[in-house]
């Protein structure tokens, strides 16, 4: 099932998602980072180390969730993207496609993950109160 084009549009207009993740015995956590998107593979790209908090926390269980919003107060205008997938390494092409979104990484010392998405749900009220579109990766 390809990705519905107003989700991408949607991923492609912001930079930052928040990444939740837990524990096997699932204490939750969850933090905020730049991303990159991967078209081809329904990716998101970004950096953090593993000694973080939820660094630890995604190398023991690499089940995650994650969102982006528009932040508003207009309920008509309301724009949120929640995900669930499987965090991964990196694989080759991952760091140019992060350096192309954020330049000054080229120069830094990072170590970069993937969110490979199974499931995307995309609220919309632009479409119409609570509109939404889902997203399932189909294998």
């Amino acid at each position: 099932m390809e990705i519905d084009k107003r989700i991408e549009e949607f991923i492609s207009e912001h930079h930052v998602l928040t990444l939740a993740t837990a524990t096997l015995n699932g204490e939750p956590y969850c933090c905020n980072a730049f991303y990159a998107y991967d078209k081809k593979s329904g990716a998101f790209i970004f950096t953090s180390d593993t000694s973080t908090h939820h660094g630890k926390m995604m190398t023991e269980n690499q089940n995650v969730a994650a969102s982006i919003l528009l932040e508003t107060r207009t309920v008509g205008k309301i724009q949120g993207l929640q995900i669930t997938g499987k965090v991964k390494a990196a694989i080759d092409g991952d760091k140019l496609l992060y350096i192309k979104d954020f330049p000054y990484a080229v120069v830094a010392d990072i170590s970069l993950w993937r969110l490979e998405a199974d499931m995307m749900k995309f609220t919309d009220n632009r479409l119409g109160f609570g509109k939404k579109l889902i997203w399932q990766r189909s294998e």
